[in-house]
């Protein structure tokens, strides 16, 4: 812990030395996107879904805010935060550092966060992260993105994401190796480039001891759902 709060420290130094060396031709900025929000529905609980993520910075230096979670239940399910310094390193390119937190499920895991996030060839958005944590825990994250556009306003969007971890974690349900899978296809309609209503479908999987913990829990390993809700970003 007493890492990570170095690391926050560093990042806080970081932004406010590039915001002092700021020239005037290189204001501050900021952007806020929430990529999901939206309603599954299939067999057992229809939750309620959230994928947002939010900088604020210059053109080399920024502040990142991410975020995740589900509501199912009348209950918070699961609830990731992270808060990352992000340092462009080539056009469409940034390395990024900081912190992640797991607020839901408990017990609380906090992770120190190094990755990348850019435009691959092709146009495939890749956010690729490794995570260490208390206790020799690690884990690391793949997420691509694809972005197909039928029209200037309709767009279909494939999306996959892996998770792994170095060792099992009972507390939290989650089994060393391969973690889990998902993907989804949404959908989408841009009434404005600002708001857009999407429909889609999200399957999940999951592999190895999180199955297990999974399956003792009596949930499902293997789940498809329907998706309806709405993207947008200021």
């Amino acid at each position: 812990m007493k890492k990570i709060i170095y690391l926050v420290t560093i990042i806080a130094a970081m932004i406010g030395t590039a915001q002092a060396g700021g020239m005037e031709d290189d204001p501050l900025l900021t952007m806020l996107i929430v990529d999901q929000f939206e309603l599954q529905t299939g067999s057992g609980d229809d939750p309620l879904v959230w994928d947002a993520e939010g900088w604020i910075g210059k053109d080399l230096h920024k502040l990142w805010i991410k975020t995740d979670g589900e509501y199912r239940d009348g209950s918070l399910e699961e609830i990731e935060v992270q808060a990352l310094y992000s340092r462009a390193i080539a056009p469409f390119w940034d390395v990024q550092a900081g912190w992640r937190r797991d607020i839901r499920p408990e017990p609380n895991r906090d992770w120190l966060a190094l990755g990348i996030k850019g435009l691959a060839p092709y146009y495939f958005d890749v956010d690729v992260a490794v995570f260490i944590g208390d206790e020799g825990r690690t884990a690391a994250r793949l997420q691509f993105e694809y972005e197909v556009m039928f029209t200037q306003r309709l767009i279909l969007v494939p999306e996959l994401e892996l998770n792994f971890y170095g060792k099992d974690d009972p507390a939290v349900g989650t089994g060393s190796g391969l973690s889990d899978i998902e993907a989804g296809l949404r959908l989408r309609y841009e009434i404005r480039r600002e708001f857009a209503p999407y429909i889609g479908v999200n399957w999940t999987r999951l592999y190895g001891d999180t199955a297990d913990y999974a399956r003792e829990e009596g949930e499902d390993t293997d789940d498809f759902r329907f998706v309806a809700g709405i993207r947008f970003w200021f």
